[in-house]
Formats: structure tokens, C-alpha cells, sequence
């Protein structure tokens, strides 16, 4: 009798291994989060700045100042950590430094979207632009109560009971 032996190899890619980007982070919950962040925030900022008829100056120019900063810090968090930088920098801690972000640009934001809905007046490209700043605040709410989570969540303690 002869005997058949068979031997069958799997071959699994990480996408969090040792590559330089990692594509993985882009599909992930927290980058896809990170993705609609930037672009609510980006539909926001054109809204508003494309509008023809604004009726106060200096508070559209808060909205857009606001919306613009935070859309460049949370496209560069969305970089770092395509680009694997978190785990190369080491001496920031950056799930901290991500969550101090994320708390103050959805106070700020929240703000921003508030001034620009009582200075609407009526004018349909200041209402889409408070909307999509709304929508920007909630996704910004939720990634601070998962952020909250990972970072001031319970710590395990010595003590064994």
C-alpha cells in the first residue's frame, strides 16, 4: 500500500507586522473613525468658507479656524499611526495626548457649530456647515468615551482577593 501525505501551507498577513504603513489601521474602527472625523470636519470647513453671504465675520472665522486646526491634528494622528510613528516614538504618550485632543476639539467644535447656527440667518451653506460640525462633535463625543476607556479605564490592581 502506498500512503499519500499531504501537506497544505497558510500563509497569514498581519497588518499590523513589520512593514513601514500599515494598511490595517485604515480599516480598523478607530481609523475608519478617524477617516469620517476628517471628512465631516472638511465638508464642515467648505461650507462655511465658500459661503457668499456671511452676516458675522468673526464668528465664521472661529468656525473655520477651529474646524481647520482640528482637521490637520486628526489627519496627522491618522498618519502617525498609518505610518507605525506611535510605536517609534515612544516618549509621548500618545493614546494621552490623542484624548486631550479629542476632548478639546469636541468642546471647541461643539461651540464653533452653535455660533455658526445662531449665525445662520437662514443661509443654507452656514446650516449644512453647523450640521456637518454637529455630526463632527458626535463622532468626536464617541471617540472620547472609547479614548476614555483606554486610557482612564480601570487599572488593574496588586491585591488579589
Amino acid at each position: 500500500m502506498s500512503h499519500v501525505v499531504t501537506t497544505t501551507t497558510t500563509t497569514t498577513t498581519s497588518s499590523s507586522g513589520g512593514g513601514v504603513v500599515n494598511l490595517g489601521y485604515g480599516r480598523s474602527v478607530s481609523g475608519l473613525l478617524k477617516i469620517a472625523q476628517v471628512v465631516t470636519l472638511l465638508i464642515a470647513y467648505l461650507c462655511v468658507s465658500l459661503s457668499r453671504t456671511w452676516t458675522d465675520y468673526s464668528a465664521l472665522r472661529y468656525f473655520e479656524v477651529v474646524t481647520l486646526w482640528f482637521l490637520i491634528a486628526f489627519s496627522i494622528f491618522f498618519l502617525l499611526h498609518i505610518l507605525r510613528l506611535t510605536s517609534k516614538i515612544p516618549c509621548i504618550n500618545w493614546t494621552l495626548t490623542e484624548f486631550l485632543h479629542y476632548v478639546i476639539g469636541t468642546i471647541l467644535i461643539f461651540i464653533a457649530a452653535i455660533v455658526v447656527a445662531i449665525k445662520a440667518h437662514g443661509v443654507s451653506a452656514l446650516i449644512a456647515g453647523s450640521v456637518f460640525a454637529f455630526i463632527a462633535t458626535a463622532l468626536l463625543g464617541y471617540n472620547v468615551w472609547t479614548s476614555y476607556r483606554v486610557t482612564c479605564g480601570s487599572q488593574p490592581t496588586g491585591a488579589a482577593v
